[in-house]
């Protein structure tokens, strides 16, 4: 076998080992508002995560059976207002076809009836969005019965509500106006706010 077969035989076997290992952290990421979908993705990316991203009910579908043959995917997040339709759709179809799939709904409308809605379906817990990624991975990875840890430091209310306006305004690329928008703010009280640092 000459080195050239030899190389392209060994990068053939590496890519079919590649192919036949597990794909335990492969996620799904189901959010119709594209920057916020990118960020997340991107983000979940980096802490270790093979992300797949939809739209839409519809690509969620497509890719659940696109990926389900995959052994994946295990974790998804989803929004729960969608262009064609809910969230709970998508939870729904991948818990029918992968039962220890860990599912966290995202949303900007939660109640107590939203999370009665998503536990019944099979996700594990619903978040306000946008929801930190450390929050999310927590959740995610917590097992099965367990509580995931609650911070050491829990942040107050105006804390919070300055993380949320900076995950905005970092996600639609510091453009104030996009993220006032976003926001329901005014854009001189968002430039305000921003101005005034970091609450404690």
């Amino acid at each position: 076998m000459t080195k050239i077969n030899m190389l392209l035989f060994s990068e053939l076997t590496l890519a079919f080992i590649s192919m036949l290992k597990p794909l335990a952290h492969k996620l799904l990421i189901v959010e119709d508002d594209e920057q916020l979908r990118q960020s997340l993705a991107d983000a979940m990316a980096t802490r270790g995560f093979r992300v797949i991203t939809a739209a839409s009910v519809a690509e969620g579908l497509i890719q659940i059976e696109l990926q389900i043959e995959l052994n994946g995917p295990a974790f998804a997040i989803v929004d729960l207002r969608l262009p064609d339709g809910c969230g709970l759709t998508v939870v729904e179809a991948l818990k029918r076809r992968r039962p220890d799939a860990r599912i966290v709904i995202q949303t900007g409308y939660g109640n107590i009836a939203t999370a009665v809605s998503a536990a019944k379906v099979g996700a594990v817990d619903y978040l306000t969005k946008p929801a930190a990624p450390d929050e999310i991975v927590s959740v995610l990875l917590t097992p099965e019965g367990c509580k995931s840890e609650a911070p050491e430091h829990p942040m107050t209310a105006n804390r919070m509500r300055w993380e949320h306006i900076q995950n905005i305004y970092q996600a639609y690329g510091r453009n104030l106006s996009e993220a006032a928008r976003r926001l329901t703010m005014h854009r001189r009280t968002l430039q305000r706010v921003l101005a005034k640092g970091t609450p404690r």
